[in-house]
């Protein structure tokens, strides 16, 4: 009896809704879908892709953010300030402000999640979600600003990179020239810019700072398996023994749940190896912890004892500097990123269109030019707040599947980002190397793109191969896709160039013709006058 009047109390809500305007509006009935099915798709989606309020903000905090050497406290000797490499030396201080920058960084992360997500289901009716974009996020942090600010510009100064991007991303997207820049790029260069990205951010989940810390430096081999019970924390070296670092297994164990769930298809699996490792790192007083008994461990461990916050943005929002905007690394990384969303974003928007069905006959999909606009105009916003280029999620699929059609997925997914917003201390309190296994994963799901590659196509196999290796061996995004283009380019002139050289060959062939015909009618007629 209970399931019978369930499924009529819901039967009953999904055509109230349907034949309310929210239901018209969202074209419920037309795109044969109902309200508890865009719910369940929602959370299906969210559950998929929770893992990126976390994982992003960590990752941009290794960068440092707005923090400096000016953040550090002086040793105790006979010195008034601290040195410039205080940033690399675990100094106190310095880990304070980045804490501070990680909460700040994880509500930026939900908020604009829930911006985007939220005009996506609005304004295009369209069951996809937006965050900060996996890539562009690692770019930023490792390439741009550097570990701690020890690459070739300041936090302030890529943030104002991200915002002309955005405005140019913008701009592409008014005129309609994303689809036609996309095609523009070589499809080997592409794919494996897809598959490098994701060696990449797998490197990173590997390191120790970052993630899980099986491998870190070796004076001889420059990498080497560490996973060591100490390091030294300036530079990074074994001093334990290796393997033996008791956060590494943990960390391995929850890689196999997510493994274990995702070969059995259950959704939110990622999350639930993240859960699984975080809530034994909370326990204290064990080798695990991620709040020893320290002045930093306490702190944490006060902040996320209040469970329920909502933390104001103190440090990354409006933090925007064009004072640097001179320097050719400056523009040089407006083109990357601008090249990585052109392609990622708009490759994952048709994908998923592809998996939901929404594809016309000639390749667009209803909603496809305020889709463009919304992802573009998001990152913007978030730029503003202090984090990376947002994108459309290719997590979106796992609402689609579970039979959402409309935008009041999006829009559930956005109501779940707003929820998070009050969780900010449990949230900022999710160790790395909880969340390195799910950065290792990120990279294996970005693997399937190889497949599309001809390998025994030189020309091709060769630039895909160079892009995707130089990626995490330079530790440079940009590196990767400035040689894969160059290479594809350079291999191309080999057939530019013959084309030429037997059209050369050709005219001069015919050219020696011509002259033998005028010159043997020539005689002829010399011939008939003698």
């Amino acid at each position: 009896m209970g399931g019978r009047s369930w499924k009529k109390m819901e039967k009953g809500l999904n055509e109230a809704v349907s034949k309310s305007r929210v239901g018209k509006y969202f074209k419920l009935e037309a795109r044969k879908s109902c309200f508890t099915a865009e719910l369940r798709a929602g959370t299906a989606t969210f559950l998929t892709m929770a893992y990126i309020i976390t994982v992003n903000a960590t990752i941009l905090a290794d960068s440092g953010g707005p923090c400096s050497a000016a953040d550090c406290l002086p040793p105790p000797a006979n010195q008034t300030t601290a040195s410039p490499d205080c940033v690399l030396n675990s100094n106190p201080g310095y880990q304070n402000c980045l804490s501070k920058v990680k909460t700040d960084l994880i509500v930026a992360t939900a908020l604009s999640s829930m911006i985007g997500s939220f005009a996506m289901g609005l304004f295009a009716n369209l069951p996809l979600a937006l965050a900060p974009g996996m890539g562009p996020n690692a770019y930023l942090a490792y390439n741009l600003v550097g570990f701690h600010g020890s690459g070739p510009m300041s936090y302030q100064t890529a943030m104002a990179v991200v915002l002309v991007e955005g405005c140019a991303f913008l701009l592409i997207a008014v005129f309609g020239l994303r689809a036609k820049l996309a095609r523009i790029i070589p499809d080997p260069i592409r794919l494996a810019c897809a598959a490098g990205i994701g060696l990449f951010i797998a490197f990173v989940g590997l390191q120790a700072h970052q993630g899980m810390g099986l491998v870190g430096p070796d004076p001889a081999t420059l990498v080497t398996v560490s996973a060591c019970s100490t390091t030294n924390p300036a530079t990074g070296e074994c001093i334990g023994g290796k393997m033996r670092s008791p956060t590494f297994w943990l960390g391995s164990v929850g890689f196999l749940i997510m493994s274990y769930g995702l070969m059995k298809e259950i959704k939110g699996s990622m999350i639930y190896g993240m859960v699984f490792v975080t809530l034994i790192s909370w326990i204290r007083g064990t080798a695990v912890t991620y709040f020893p008994h320290t002045p930093l461990g306490d702190s944490n461990y006060s902040y996320f004892k209040k469970v329920v916050d909502f933390h104001k943005i103190k440090s990354t929002a409006g933090a925007i500097s064009f004072t640097h905007f001179n320097q050719s690394q400056v523009w040089v990384a407006i083109v990357t990123l601008l090249y990585v969303d052109v392609l990622a974003t708009t490759g994952t928007l048709y994908t998923m269109a592809q998996v939901g069905g929404f594809l016309n006959d000639q390749g667009g999909f209803e909603g496809e030019y305020l889709a463009y606009m919304v992802d573009a105009g998001t990152t913007t916003v978030g730029a503003a707040l202090g984090v990376s280029p947002i994108a459309t999620f290719v997590e979106s699929s796992a609402g689609i599947r579970e039979g959402g059609r409309t935008g009041l997925t999006a829009m559930v997914v956005a109501a779940y980002f707003m929820v998070s917003l009050f969780f900010i201390p449990l949230l900022s309190s999710v160790p790395p190397w909880s969340i390195g296994p799910s950065l290792v994963m990120v990279g294996v799901m970005m693997m399937k793109v190889l497949k599309d590659i001809d390998w025994g196509n030189i020309k091709e196999a060769v630039p895909a191969f160079v892009t995707m290796l130089l990626m995490p061996l330079t530790y440079s995004i940009s590196n990767g896709i400035i040689a894969g283009i160059g290479l594809y380019i350079a291999l191309g002139l080999y057939d530019y160039l013959g084309g030429w050289i037997k059209w050369l060959i050709e005219m001069r062939r015919m050219v020696a013709k011509e002259q033998n015909q005028v010159s043997a009618t020539a005689g002829q007629d010399v011939a008939e006058i003698i």
